[in-house]
């Protein structure tokens, strides 16, 4: 069998492509310019040939480290200087430079990995800035694979306004954020994760560009449609197939070239052409080499589950964000109702147990926070693998007008016992950083725009929280952090576990058990898994059972509320291996038709033997 090479480079029809011969091919899509120009190192200009369908492409005597920028000259005779919209890196930040990148210079170290199958996955969320950029990301793998982690998916990285910013801002797609560090570093960190047998994903946003820096409206205008926006901007017109392309090939770029092991697509809701997203997945699949693994993740508030993959492999993705299981689990954990919680607050105890036992809550019942229009799809046919489960993420802590992790809003047995529920459920666990060792960081939103723009940003997120009833008044939501204030990502950066603090110390040894026990009891027995049923547990518990693949019967008793609750007598009493207990005597409860408040129990029924069956 031949090794593979050492060096991968994605061919791209546009952007800067470094030639055998050492020149660098430029090719800019941008069909309402009259004429184009490539600026380089500030001193050479070469006229761009215009070829069909907008298209223009020149060759010049330049290569790798070369810095560049295209010049349009608008039909109405307006010239602006403008970075590559593909560019593979960026000088600085927007107003800087591209730059040419030859991707062969990188040696990879660790070219035979195939991945691993999607059920073996435990994802850990994280912000590359908040984290040291990428050699601070790089740092810490070592930590995380002796944890049991096995996959980390970096928040949005592509190039975005200033030094600061979620992400999912960004206006050139292919190039990785100057602030976080170069290609190659990058690189490096796929690398290093690869050798230590974590996969590493990356969140794209495929929906919208970000409102600063892009240049896009001034040579082609039909990246966007003029009668649909988003809540961010601007709606992305997939219906054109230079568009379509850019994107495929940004996907292709990130899997074939830097080597990702997935894409996580955000917001695909905001997509309006359904068809480009089966028609994205389907290239991924050709594209990947033969035995390599790789996945696709959909956050979608549609609730799509004919996207999905099923056992007999119809779908296009392996699994979508489970904002139903969360939102649930919140509610049971908080009290809280407001906002999008108001459509779980009504019976969170029975939304949970539909989502352990079906996926989604939402199967196109008609929704309160949707204006009562039907919501999702059937999903119970779904393995409980295509869907990631998480108790937070990004979203959900950073749009909160102070960004609180749980670990600040909940009793700790009861997070404890969620916590359980979480990483030995079939379902994909996903953590987000810091939630291993029970940090109270907050994670704030914040950007770095200027002038207008700034000002527009933060008093926008301060009357988004107008309807809350702890920010009725103006002088509340003046308190809420300024995104723009560097103050407000600082804080957001977690920092390490305290090795001399208990705290953190106990809360790294109980994730660092439950993720041995997922490995050595969940793990190898997810495929063929179905769930059986589920049951609330009067108002603040469910209790999930599932067939695992090889026969054994997983069951799964949550209870978050302060008081007991009664558990059906067919469901508590049946031997079984104790594989964890959250609290200590709530398994003995537990055959006594009781569960403790603040507990989880995960019991194993192991097959019989053929021999005595």
């Amino acid at each position: 069998m031949t090794e593979p090479a050492a060096r991968f480079v994605h061919d791209m029809p546009f952007g800067a492509t470094v030639l055998p011969d050492g020149t660098t091919r430029f090719r800019l899509w941008a069909p309402d310019a009259a004429e184009v120009w490539v600026d380089s190192d500030n001193r050479n200009t070469l006229r761009m040939a215009a070829e069909p369908d907008g298209w223009f492409a020149a060759v010049a005597p330049v290569g790798e480290g070369t810095s560049y920028r295209y010049r349009v000259t608008s039909r109405q005779g307006i010239t602006l200087s403008v970075p590559d919209p593909a560019a593979r890196a960026q000088w600085q930040d927007l107003a800087g430079p591209s730059l040419v990148i030859d991707p062969r210079r990188y040696r990879w170290q660790h070219a035979g990995w195939r991945g691993r199958p999607w059920h073996e996955t435990v994802l850990y969320e994280l912000h590359v800035g908040a984290l040291g950029g990428f050699r601070g990301v790089r740092a810490r793998l070592h930590e995380l694979a002796r944890l049991g982690v096995t996959a980390v998916e970096l928040m949005p990285v592509a190039e975005f306004p200033g030094a600061r910013n979620w992400g999912y801002d960004g206006v050139l797609p292919f190039a990785p954020d100057a602030s976080y560090g170069t290609p190659d570093d990058l690189k490096a960190l796929i690398d290093t994760a690869h050798g230590l047998g974590i996969m590493v994903f990356l969140d794209v946003v495929y929906n919208h560009f970000g409102p600063d820096g892009n240049a896009l409206h001034h040579y082609a205008q039909g990246f966007f449609r003029d009668d649909v926006h988003t809540p961010w901007g601007a709606a992305i017109d997939f219906r054109v197939p230079e568009v379509r392309e850019f994107f495929i090939q940004n996907a292709l770029m990130w899997l074939m070239e830097y080597r990702f092991d997935g894409l996580r697509l955000d917001a695909v809701h905001a997509i309006t052409e359904r068809d480009w997203l089966g028609e994205l997945a389907a290239r991924v699949r050709l594209a990947a080499e033969p035995g390599r693994h790789v996945h696709l993740v959909l956050e979608n508030e549609h609730n799509a589950a004919s996207l999905l993959r099923d056992a007999g492999a119809h779908g296009d993705f392996d699994a979508q964000w489970n904002d139903d299981g969360h939102n649930a689990l919140h509610v049971l954990l908080t009290g809280e109702h407001e906002a999008y919680y108001a459509a779980y607050a009504d019976a969170p105890a029975q939304r949970l147990a539909r989502v352990l036992q079906e996926g989604f809550s939402y199967q196109g019942e008609p929704s309160p926070i949707h204006n009562n229009a039907p919501r999702g799809e059937p999903s119970a046919h779904l393995p409980p693998t295509a869907f990631v489960l998480f108790l937070q993420n990004h979203d959900q802590i950073g749009n909160r007008a102070f960004g609180e992790r749980l670990t600040q809003l909940v009793h700790p047995d009861a997070l404890h016992a969620a916590q359980t529920l979480l990483l030995l459920s079939p379902q994909i666990p996903m953590l987000f950083m810091g939630e291993e060792w029970g940090s109270t960081c907050p994670f704030l939103y914040f950007t770095s725009h200027h002038g207008a723009l700034a000002d527009a940003v933060r008093e926008g997120r301060r009357r988004e929280f107008a309807r809350f009833a702890a920010f009725a008044d103006p002088h509340q939501r003046a308190r809420i952090p300024d995104p723009n204030d560097e103050r407000t990502y600082l804080a957001s950066c977690p920092g390490e576990a305290d090795a001399r603090n208990p705290e953190h110390v106990g809360w790294l040894s109980r994730v660092h058990r439950l993720l041995a026990l997922r490995h050595a009891e969940i793990m190898p027995r997810l495929p063929g898994a179905r769930a059986l049923d589920a049951v609330p547990l009067g108002a603040t518990g469910a209790l999930a059972r599932w067939r695992l693949g090889d026969g054994s019967l997983l069951t799964l008793a949550l209870n978050v509320g302060a008081q007991p609750v009664a558990v059906p007598t067919a469901l508590a009493g049946s031997p079984a291996d104790l594989l964890h207990e959250s609290r200590e005597g709530a398994a003995t409860a537990l055959i006594a038709h009781r569960l403790p408040g603040r507990a989880c129990v995960a019991l194993l029924h192991r097959p019989m033997p053929a021999s005595f069956a």
